[in-house]
């Protein structure tokens, strides 16, 4: 055996096209500087790599109007911190999902301390969710929601929430919704006014195939985030408050220019090559690895093997703990997955699998056949099978 599959891109493309790697060290080479914190020409230089990604964002999530509506932020859970703790106030309720991540369930208990009511949409084994459960959690006793916060994606099962129907029982009851789309950005073909969404939170470094430590938040056009962190913007300097245009009122302190470069360079590069394409790919080699799974005496797919959803195989074994599964993956046959409960303890407890935990095989860009059967391959000999 040689080299070695990376099945691992749900937590983060490690693989990346080599466009995205030059742009990064063509910025710290030849551009280096922070935008709008001056007006020479590696300044204005910088400004304008931000821009060009926000545009291209913009058109890659079907987002009209001002691009600057869309704030960098870290990654994901930066971007849902930042929705969350702008829109909830003290008496607001708030309907989440079991199948959220922490970054939505650890700020939801934060909130909870400080007098938001938390209600919680279940989950099932097939990735669905009960919208006559939705209307009702939405609609509360008396007391409608301010905010429906989901994934677009479980990151567990691997399965596709039903965003616009959901969308449309928040919006009938005054309810904002926010998107979790860290796991469909890049993979996906999204469109905000299509899923209904009123904030679109996004994570650069899985599918959008940028470094890590770039992200963003969309917020719609008339509605206002209050300001999680407050500092300088780099434009008028005097006032204390926060500008009330966007982005600066959400992007507070420098920009990561030499990321954000590498996340324009990887939007560029999926656009050009079309997400359906890709997406049409990925999932023929997820249906290649389900089948090869599937004959395997006595280990269990756990995520749904329906040809949908985006390109994640959670499984486990009665033979060998999750755990000890991918670490001899890695270290026997050079397979890299991640085991454990993926920062999602709810969705594994729909799976009944929170005493455990299973392994997760995520598929990418880079992905081939030959991948896929090797993997397949040394699952079957650490289970007993081959």
């Amino acid at each position: 055996m040689t080299g070695f599959v990376y099945l691992d891109y749900a937590a983060t493309a490690a693989l990346r096209p080599s466009e995205v790697v030059d742009a990064v060290a063509g910025y710290l080479r030849d551009v280096g500087a922070t935008p709008g914190r001056a007006a020479h020409g590696r300044s204005v230089a910088a400004g304008r790599v931000l821009f060009q990604c926000r545009r291209a964002l913009a058109q890659l999530f079907g987002i009209e109007g001002d691009p600057g509506r869309i704030a960098f932020q870290l990654n994901a859970t930066h971007a849902l911190n930042a929705a969350l703790f702008g829109l909830l106030r003290p008496g607001d309720a708030v309907v989440r999902t079991e199948y959220d991540h922490n970054s939505v369930r650890r700020p939801v208990s934060l909130l909870k301390a400080r007098g938001v009511e938390e209600r919680v949409l279940s989950g099932r084994p097939d990735g669905g969710v009960d919208l006559d459960e939705a209307r009702t959690l939405l609609a509360g006793d008396g007391h409608a929601a301010r905010l429906l916060v989901f994934p677009h994606a479980s990151n567990v099962l691997g399965t596709i929430l039903p965003a616009r129907p959901l969308s449309d029982l928040a919006h009938e009851v005054g309810a904002v919704v926010l998107a979790d789309a860290a796991q469909t950005a890049g993979q996906v073909p999204l469109d905000v006014a299509e899923l209904g969404v009123d904030l679109l939170a996004f994570t650069g470094h899985k599918g959008l195939l940028g470094p890590q430590g770039t992200g963003g938040l969309w917020v719609r056009d008339g509605l206002e985030l209050q300001v999680g962190i407050a500092g300088g913007t780099g434009g008028d300097s005097l006032p204390l408050e926060m500008p009330t245009a966007y982005p600066d009122r959400l992007e507070a302190g420098t920009q990561n220019g030499p990321g954000i470069a590498g996340l324009l360079a990887g939007v560029t590069w999926l656009m050009e090559r079309g997400i359906p394409a890709l997406r049409e790919r990925e999932l023929a080699l997820k249906a290649d690895l389900i089948r090869a799974l599937g004959g395997i005496p006595g280990l269990r797919l756990r995520s749904p093997a329906g040809p949908d959803g985006v390109s994640i195989v959670t499984v486990t074994s009665d033979r060998i703990a999750p755990a000890e599964m991918a670490s001899r993956l890695d270290s026997e046959h050079g397979v890299l997955t991640r085991a454990g409960l993926h920062c999602a303890p709810e969705a594994h407890r729909v799976l009944g699998t929170l005493e455990t935990g299973a392994v997760r095989f995520s598929l990418g860009w880079a992905t081939t056949g030959d991948d896929i059967q090797q993997a397949a391959r040394a699952v079957a000999v650490l289970s007993g099978g081959e």
